[in-house]
């Protein structure tokens, strides 16, 4: 062999046989916009562990922070709006579909998580317990006593998820859910091991916003309580020649 190497010479383009010109590429995979979002506050938020206890609605600061959300919200094309079936999600939800004259459909996969025995306690109690720190530091190894475990808990909410997603392919969809819940969605679709997920706060009436289609998933907005301008899609004519083309950097 040579010691210099001979360019290699580039190969012609392919044309076919009868000299019409290449097809173009098939364009790609719509992108649906994900909204994640928790219900605003109740009188139980902060020092109880409500759960999936019935009869927690909304307080008066709540149902302040939800009509603030649902202002926030009014500007985007909101196809579809979806909410955990209890008091706190679905008075949230309530807010946000009103602006967009939706009716609120119920998913029971995005549930809180069943805490079993822990339902209805104190944090401050509960923090004292050894499964406290196992729920802190290896939350994949965690299941509550007469409840189910967090592992559990992600694998229903993600399932749900992709059935929503999968039905309103190429639009934007709100779903109102827990924060242990979202965060744990987050986990998911950001590559992070459930292990992780504590390291993730989500707030009440935040927005987590995601753009999934089959060729993956992208987090665009995460635990947000500002302006929601960014999440509007741009019209064809505002679109960067890269958007257009389907192509990417």
């Amino acid at each position: 062999m040579n010691e210099t190497a001979t360019p290699s010479t580039p190969a012609p383009e392919s044309v076919a046989s009868d000299g019409a010109q290449p097809q173009p590429a098939p364009p790609s995979p719509p992108l649906t916009t994900l909204v994640l979002v928790r219900h605003a506050v109740t009188a139980q938020t902060g020092p109880m562990l409500s759960g999936r206890t019935p009869g927690v609605p909304l307080s008066d600061d709540g149902r302040a922070q939800a009509a603030a959300l649902a202002d926030r919200m009014k500007g985007l094309p909101v196809a579809a709006v979806y909410a955990s079936p209890i008091e706190r999600t679905t008075e949230t939800a309530a807010a946000i579909a009103e602006h967009h004259a939706l009716i609120v459909r119920a998913l029971p996969g995005v549930l809180e998580a069943d805490y079993g025995d822990w339902t209805g306690g104190k944090l401050t109690e509960l923090a004292r317990t050894d499964l406290w720190k196992t729920v802190q530091r290896a939350p994949s190894r965690a299941r509550f006593p007469g409840g189910e475990s967090l592992a559990e808990m992600q694998a229903r909410m993600v399932d749900a998820l992709e059935r929503v997603v999968a039905d309103h392919a190429g639009e934007m969809v709100v779903v109102v859910s827990h924060a242990d819940p979202i965060k744990a969605a987050i986990a998911h679709y950001t590559g992070i091991h459930l292990d992780l997920f504590q390291r993730i706060v989500v707030s009440p009436a935040s927005v987590t916003a995601f753009q999934l289609s089959a060729h993956g998933a992208a987090l665009v907005k995460c635990n947000d309580t500002g302006a929601l301008d960014e999440l509007v899609p741009a019209r064809p004519d505002e679109r960067p020649d890269e958007q257009k083309e389907g192509s990417s950097a």
